[in-house]
């Protein structure tokens, strides 16, 4: 098969445009391609007025391949073997059923392995499932009754869930291609495959979730909803069982000798317990910051010129960083085109905000995070949980600030660059559902990173033009974006007691959907291969 890379079409161009002009690059009749497949779909809209869409395809023939590819340099055309995930042989012998802790990306797709490979996985999710998990977190954005167990956090499909299902990261792994397989074929849309920057959106990931479940279930797997993780029993060093507390609040003992931990990065009561049984952990740098609304009129004018509002393009979006030669840096994450800002928290008198998009992205906003780096010397003491404390520390000032009630912190952008309170929204409108209460982003984050975004803003308004727009407006604070502790594993992928494996997000392993999915689908193989 021939990868041929660096195609340019122009907007509305077919397939059949897109095989010939392919064909033309190496010199073959398009009618010889026994296969044909577009592997990765961008914009270049470096040229305004003459935005391109530029693909790589997969092409195969029957026979020549060789000799076309060798005319190439290989970042034009090369080789490549069709993909195919490969299930390692199971080398465990023990009977007992593993156990899964959280149903996010990394315990979804740790249990379609497992139960693939017969294992029968027992999943136990704190929060409820998907359906009943959407009302809970309705109830809070309108009632502000939060349920610390079923909400933006927790539940089936993980924080991930309500957000704009960004498929988008920085690892090199081919695992990755698996995990966008797998969410394919459990409903998410086909251009996942081969977008360059893919997304399912929110409203579409409900169903790819509960598709996944009833899988993992038909193979022999069960997932338990409304079920916490209370305790770990160890002898010997090794995990003999587990504790946890149902919906009911009824506890119970199982036996075990595999617990994969997928508990997200916001399960501070049980990483709490890992630590007091002695499971080794360290402090984890992250980041701390605001969402930025703007109309998304203006950052698709800004990105895409006068060919602002053809829909063929979609939403806009960017990517900024702002990094200082002697200073610290900001940079944006999760970016939402066409979405909300949305109220976050897991714990009762804590504030959090994120961003979420459906998959249409057509909402009258764009929001992102605006976010700076936390290094552990910045940590109250070396103690290793000390990063959830200045987490937390963060997000009840947020709550105090915002008046109390989950109403969230906010502050127009043109007054954060004067040094000034807000009083008042102007012309861009807050989309958090639970309000917001105009203050100053300084009362709720510590000075070096209010003073860094202000940087950073006054930088990313050079490179998209309106960036610092006086109206847009600062929704804070955005604590969340990854663990900030690192559960210890060897390169077995267990901790110091033997049988219990870190994963994902949570763990300090992963950041963001695709990748606590493939560390995920790597600590399932970790099972299979332990001769246990």
């Amino acid at each position: 098969m021939l990868r041929i890379n660096e195609i340019q079409l122009d907007l509305g161009q077919t397939k059949e445009e897109l095989m010939k002009a392919a064909g033309e690059i190496i010199g073959v009749d398009p009618k010889d391609f026994i296969s044909f497949e577009v592997a990765r779909e961008s914009i270049d809209s470096r040229k305004k007025n003459s935005i391109k869409m530029v693909y790589s395809v997969d092409a195969e023939l029957s026979d020549g391949e060789e000799e076309i590819a060798a005319r190439f340099s290989s970042n034009k055309v090369s080789l490549r073997e069709k993909y195919k995930y490969i299930m390692p042989p199971v080398k465990r012998t023990s009977s007992s059923r593993p156990v899964i802790v959280g149903f996010g990306p990394a315990g979804m797709l740790c249990g379609l392995i497992l139960a693939k490979a017969g294992l029968r996985p027992i999943i136990l999710e704190r929060g409820n499932d998907v359906d009943k998990r959407t009302k809970d977190v309705n109830t809070f954005w309108t009632k502000r009754h939060l349920n610390e167990n079923s909400n933006v956090q927790f539940g089936e499909g993980g924080a991930g869930t309500f957000s704009d299902g960004k498929l988008t990261t920085g690892i090199k792994d081919s695992r990755c291609r698996e995990v966008l397989n797998q969410l394919y074929i459990h409903g998410a849309p086909e251009d996942i495959l081969y977008s360059a920057r893919p997304h399912i959106g929110t409203d579409k990931l409900c169903g790819v979730v509960k598709n996944i479940r009833e899988d993992i279930i038909s193979m022999g797997g069960e997932v338990r909803f409304g079920c916490r993780l209370t305790d770990i029993i160890v002898a010997n060093n090794f995990i003999h069982g587990y504790t946890y507390e149902d919906a009911e609040g009824r506890i119970a003992d199982e036996e075990t000798d595999c617990i994969i931990l997928c508990i997200g990065h916001s399960a501070r009561d049980t990483v709490k317990m890992l630590y007091e049984k002695g499971i080794k952990m360290q402090q984890k740098a992250f980041s701390v910051g605001t969402r930025i609304e703007h109309p998304q009129e203006l950052i698709n004018k800004a990105q895409y010129g006068s060919m602002w509002n053809d829909k063929r393009l979609g939403a806009a979006d960017y990517k900024l960083s702002n990094h200082p030669l002697h200073g610290r840096g900001g940079y944006t994450f999760c970016m939402c085109p066409g979405g909300t800002v949305v109220a976050a928290s897991s714990e009762e008198g804590g504030m959090v905000v994120n961003g979420m998009s459906e998959y249409a992205r057509d909402g009258e906003n764009a929001n992102s995070a605006i976010l700076v780096g936390i290094e552990p010397e910045y940590f109250e003491d070396e103690h290793p949980l000390s990063g959830i404390e200045f987490q937390r520390k963060i997000e009840k000032a947020g709550f105090l600030f915002g008046g109390s009630d989950y109403t969230a912190p906010a502050q127009l952008v043109g007054d954060f660059l004067r040094d000034m309170p807000s009083k008042k929204p102007g012309a861009v409108r807050p989309t958090c559902p639970t309000g917001v209460n105009f203050t100053d982003i300084r009362n709720v984050l510590p000075k070096y990173v209010t003073d860094t975004i202000k940087d950073a803003v006054i930088a990313f308004d050079k490179k998209l033009k309106g960036f610092a727009l006086y109206d847009a407006v600062l929704t804070f604070p955005e604590s969340r974006s990854s663990s900030p502790v690192r559960i210890l594993r060897d390169e077995f992928f267990q901790t110091n007691v033997r049988g219990l494996y870190p994963c994902g997000e949570g763990a300090g392993y992963a950041g963001g959907i695709v990748s606590a999915a493939v560390d995920g689908i790597k600590c399932a193989e970790a099972v299979l291969n332990d001769e246990t």
